[in-house]
């Protein structure tokens, strides 16, 4: 178990002087990562070349051999990983379990192929959970909607051999106050141990947690003061000018335009026409009460800041190749790594090939976690593709008999030439034969791009929900987000992001919850009984681009694949709050399952205080 505090330390209370201060005990459950494809292995010994191959489902593979070619008392050289597709990873595919250890000491023990898939009750119970986390907040500030104070104490259920998720904590201190400019804040955390599973990386790990509760804790602030909590939101915003900002818990924020996405998501979803709709059913008694959820977030993406590995090989037919450290399991890390390498080189996109999840293809890599692959991995494709292009300017001018500064790239034609003089010019496929034959080596240069710092995406969410008065039954109506990504090299792979994630963030929302009775016997262990979404239950979302690059990286590119996750959950609690508040309903705690919140209906079933 541990602690972190933060806050004052001259001993003076930050709340004195706060004319309005509010409360909330209240928790994140307990989910699991429950990808459509369950972990599968298969392990074989070479006697021969005395190597072991393994075929793993990772998002990190050469973190994979490390650790397998340790245990197996090997060195990393005789062991090769291969990750094929392996589905949805969502961080929880980001480490290795007792099974890869066990089908790959067998393996090598027996001189013999060993295979291992398993079923879904088994992912159930033995794949990382996430979240199971619980607050008491305190939120305070001014009539007027200043706030001044913000204090949070959180407990984090690490479940049983903490791993990761025992230190995911540190993010619900760095990322506190979101977007806000609050001058003091208070946390401290504990993780506890318990006989359930390990809790993990899950689209998020850590930063989900931080914003669910700033973000419920705004609401319940706006409605003490009786103030839309929309504006609120805005008047405590972090103003663009204040960039670069470090936060009193010590983030280190690179831009953000909070203000601009909350605008254009109030006119994408014309609030004003939605308040009056809602005002309206209050008043004829509509069986179908309307709620409005905002969420104002910020991500801290690649925040382990762990160097990522790239390369660029031009063949002699004028083809690429580029290899990657980082590890594709649905991110289009091919159509994006590949863009990157034909906008800088003008070799045609088609005639770009893209590896990766092969150590022994692949020097080393990082692997892919916390939305860094192309703010990290784009980044060293980017670096490889720049000297690729100045290493064939100084061969393009020693075969034109030219100063290589004269030389220019055509990228539209991918074509070299002196500068004014573009009837001679020489191509990709001509510039590598000549490296080839002349030299006996092959055009090409890789890089491990550091990262001085995190980027810091974020992003304004509106939910809009429907409750049914006789049953609790919440629908979601529409989704409305303006999530900013730095610089967007795809925006359709941007979309389908964002996409996933709102849709994890929505169902953790409204069902998606892992439970064990008293005596810790799961009672969610298959998908009859977990909540998981279908697109059936999620309405069309409605996604506004915005752009506002970083210095990080030389694409301007922040991460994505984490950001609709950490928006979408406290948008839909606050919209189901929102849809109860005149009622006098404060809170409702997640998942705003039917039942509960019909207990939340019905006057013999509501809670005290609520």
């Amino acid at each position: 178990m541990f602690a972190i505090p933060s806050g004052p330390q001259d001993g003076q209370d930050p709340f004195a002087d706060c004319e309005v201060t509010v409360e909330l005990a209240f928790c994140n459950p307990r989910m699991t990562a429950a990808p459509i494809e369950p972990r599968a292995a298969v392990a074989s010994w070479d006697a021969d070349t005395q190597r072991l191959t393994y075929w793993a489902c990772t998002q990190f593979p050469h973190q994979t051999r490390d650790t397998l070619s340790a245990f197996c008392g090997l060195e990393p050289s005789q062991v090769h990983v291969i990750t094929p597709d392996v589905g949805g990873g969502f961080g929880a595919k980001n480490a290795q379990y007792v099974e890869d250890f066990v089908v790959a000491s067998l393996a090598c023990r027996l001189k013999r192929p060993v295979r291992w898939a398993e079923t879904r009750s088994e992912a159930m119970v033995g794949f990382t959970h996430a979240r199971a986390i619980s607050y008491a907040a305190r939120l305070g500030g001014t009539c007027d909607g200043n706030v001044t104070a913000y204090e949070v104490d959180a407990l984090q259920d690490a479940g049983a051999y903490p791993m990761i998720g025992s230190l995911l904590p540190m993010f619900v201190r760095t990322m506190a106050t979101g977007v806000y400019d609050i001058s003091n804040v208070t946390v401290s955390t504990n993780s506890v141990t318990t006989n359930t599973a390990p809790v993990g990386a899950y689209r998020g790990a850590g930063r989900p947690e931080a914003a669910l509760a700033i973000e419920r804790m705004m609401d319940l602030f706006a409605a003490e003061i009786g103030m839309d909590s929309g504006e609120l939101r805005r008047r405590n915003f972090i103003a663009p000018e204040a960039f670069p900002f470090k936060t009193p818990t010590g983030a280190d924020m690179d831009s953000g335009e909070y203000a601009k996405a909350l605008d254009a998501v109030l006119e994408a979803a014309d609030y004003p026409r939605l308040r009056a709709e809602q005002e309206r059913r209050r008043s004829e008694g509509s069986a179908k009460l309307l709620g409005l959820g905002w969420s104002a977030y910020v991500e801290i993406s690649h925040p382990m800041g762990a160097p990522e590995f790239g390369s660029l090989e031009v063949r002699d037919d004028g083809s690429a190749l580029v290899l990657t450290g980082s590890s594709n399991h649905g991110q289009g890390h091919h159509t994006a790594y590949a863009q990157i390498a034909s906008d800088l080189t003008g070799i045609a996109f088609e005639r770009i090939e893209v590896r990766h999840g092969d150590t022994d293809a692949v020097k080393r890599g990082g692997g892919t976690g916390g939305s860094r692959s192309l703010q990290t991995g784009g980044a060293a494709v980017f670096e490889a593709a720049e000297a690729v292009v100045e290493q064939a300017k100084e061969v393009a001018a020693a075969m034109i008999e030219a100063d290589p500064a004269d030389i220019v790239l055509d990228v539209d034609a991918g074509t070299f030439a002196v500068a004014g003089t573009p009837a001679r010019s020489l191509d990709w496929a001509q510039i590598a034969t000549h490296v080839n034959e002349s030299d006996g080596r092959e055009l090409q240069a890789e890089s491990d791009f550091q990262p001085p710092a995190a980027t810091f995406p974020f992003g304004v969410q509106l939910s809009v929900v429907e409750v049914d008065r006789d049953t609790g039954q919440v629908t979601p109506l529409r989704h409305v987000t303006c999530d900013d990504a730095g610089v967007i090299v795809n925006p359709m792979i941007v979309e389908g992001q964002v996409h996933g994630g709102v849709a994890s963030g929505i169902a953790h929302a409204l069902g998606e919850v892992f439970v064990y009775d008293d005596d810790g016997n799961p009672l969610t262990g298959n998908f009859m009984d977990y909540a998981i979404a279908s697109a059936a239950e999620l309405p069309s979302f409605e996604r506004i681009p915005l752009e506002t690059p970083t210095d990080r990286n030389p694409l301007g590119a922040k991460g994505i694949g984490e950001s609709g996750t950490i928006g979408a959950t406290p948008a839909v609690q606050n919209a189901v709050v929102d849809a109860l508040s005149h009622l006098g309903v404060r809170h409702v705690d997640l998942p705003c399952t039917p039942e509960r919140v019909w207990r939340h209906l019905t006057p013999s079933g509501q809670p005290s205080g609520s």
